[in-house]
């Protein structure tokens, strides 16, 4: 094998290694399912495994998945955003008190996206505008965002309706079956194609790339970085607002204090699906499937009977070594 044909074949194996490390990380954690026992003696995969419970792994799947779409544009372009949290709550809250009002789920819907694109071009024009940290600013935005919520909802939860429209979206039909799906499972899927499209096959999808893979270089090249950071940091919001809706139609309320570091939890579906924390690389699949992983681990462990701090251990311990798996694939690549 020549040295042109050795380096070739090096980058499809590493190309291989980002793409299937996603699915077979799932396929791992299946096959630990499929032989472990509860608390009880009794094999787990009789319960894990139903149609009903993976219906309800892939409802959990969905305001993490929907949220990673966005934090996935926001890696590859070389940024982080840790509002994600809060932004989700702050949307759900602004929701249910819309619905409350009065509002039609049309508008409520409208309103409470806006809400969070309006908060990522807040974010996005910091960082872009004013050269500051990614990690800074979104840090003081989390911050202020969970206030505003907790000011909008006065503290409390705001409860709706379970025929106000918006509850219908994740509402589980019959919970024995694997099908029919919830309108939003389907509604994270099509937002997943979409981005994948966007982000692999349009221009503003490789200028995110280029941003994230060399900034200097992307300038010099022409590449409107400003702009382009911007976009992402709105379009964060975009999805963020969408897995605040989400998150109203699911718990039928709109709590200021719930999704508390949920930014954390998809940012790691983001790098356990392959993205590279120093940017210039992603996945839209490998993100979805790394929040599939994380809700069927969570939803897994709990019906084997294992105590939560227990879950948090082996969540956190599956981050570290996403995250080590980064840095080898960083160092290979070098």
């Amino acid at each position: 094998m020549s040295g042109t044909e050795s380096v070739g074949f090096k980058a499809q194996l590493r190309r291989w290694v980002q793409v299937g490390g996603p699915f077979l990380g799932l396929v791992l954690v299946c096959l630990f399912f499929a032989f472990a026992r509860d608390e009880f003696g009794d094999p787990a995969r009789e319960s894990i495994f139903k149609p009903g419970n993976l219906k309800i792994v892939l409802v959990q799947t969905v305001v993490v998945g929907i949220g990673a779409l966005g934090m996935t544009l926001v890696i590859v372009s070389g940024g982080i955003d840790l509002s994600a949290g809060s932004l989700v709550a702050f949307c759900s809250v602004l929701g249910a008190r819309l619905i409350v009002a009065g509002s039609s789920p049309v508008v409520v819907v409208l309103l409470a996206v806006a809400a969070g694109v309006g908060i990522g071009l807040l974010n996005g024009g910091a960082i872009a505008g004013f050269r500051l940290l990614p990690f800074i600013v979104t840090l003081g935005s989390m911050s202020i965002v969970r206030g505003a919520a907790k000011w909008l909802g006065k503290n409390q939860a705001i409860s709706i309706p379970n025929d106000s429209g918006i509850s219908a979206v994740m509402k589980v039909h019959s919970p024995e079956t694997l099908f029919p799906l919830p309108h939003g499972v389907w509604i994270m899927l099509v937002l997943a194609a979409v981005t994948a499209v966007v982000l692999r096959q349009s221009v503003f999808g490789r200028h995110v790339v280029a941003v994230g893979s060399n900034e200097s270089t992307a300038r010099l090249c022409g590449v409107r970085v400003r702009s382009v950071k911007v976009a992402v940091y709105a379009l964060a919001g975009f999805f963020f607002g969408v897995a605040g809706v989400m998150q109203l139609s699911r718990l039928t309320q709109g709590d200021p204090t719930v999704a508390v570091g949920l930014e954390l939890d998809i940012i790691a579906a983001v790098v356990i699906g392959g993205a590279s924390l120093s940017g210039g690389s992603g996945s839209i699949l490998g993100a979805i499937v790394g929040a599939l992983l994380m809700a069927l681990l969570r939803n897994g462990t709990s019906q084997l009977g294992w105590a939560n701090y227990v879950q948090e251990i082996i969540i956190g311990s599956v981050i570290v070594l996403a995250v080590g798996l980064d840095k080898w694939r960083q160092g290979r690549a070098k």
